[in-house]
């Protein structure tokens, strides 16, 4: 989210009339124009469709924290490590650990926007430092988590 985008989007939510005069309406465009710029981020995440893979993106989706490797992952689910790993970016688009990053970081939006702080969105998903969430919400989302925040 860029600046200007953030502080038209500011100023527009002090707006009390919901009839905007024509310097409203000039600072509405200029939000849309802001928007239909950003780069597009895809975090739609397709669910497998193998009981035994739906059950691991099950199991993240509501513990993304688990910090299981992709090993233990593929006992618990009764399967080869290779067979999860070819059988999981063949039903989701992504490898493994691309999509519980994903898983992650979907969760970290819904964090943020209740208030949360970083440090504590950070330890709460299972990453090691708050640094190496830091990094990569920003390579995904071209922020930080701190700045994504309106």
């Amino acid at each position: 989210m860029t600046n200007l985008l953030r502080e038209a989007i500011t100023r527009a939510a002090s707006w009390k009339d919901v009839n905007l005069n024509a310097s409203q309406k000039r600072l509405a465009g200029v939000i849309l124009d802001e928007i239909g710029s950003l780069p597009e981020v895809n975090l739609g995440l397709s669910m497998p469709q193998d009981i035994r893979l739906l059950r691991i993106a099950q199991t993240l989706s509501d513990n993304p924290d688990d910090d299981r490797r992709l090993e233990e992952w593929a006992v618990w689910a009764g399967m080869s490590s290779r067979t999860l790993t070819r059988r999981f970016r063949a039903e989701t688009g992504f490898s493994f650990n691309e999509w519980r990053q994903r898983i992650r970081l979907l969760r970290s939006l819904e964090l943020l926007a209740a208030g949360k702080p970083v440090t504590a969105i950070a330890l709460d998903l299972g990453y090691d430092n708050v640094s190496a969430f830091i990094a990569l919400f920003r390579r995904i989302f071209g922020t930080t988590p701190g700045r994504f925040k309106i």
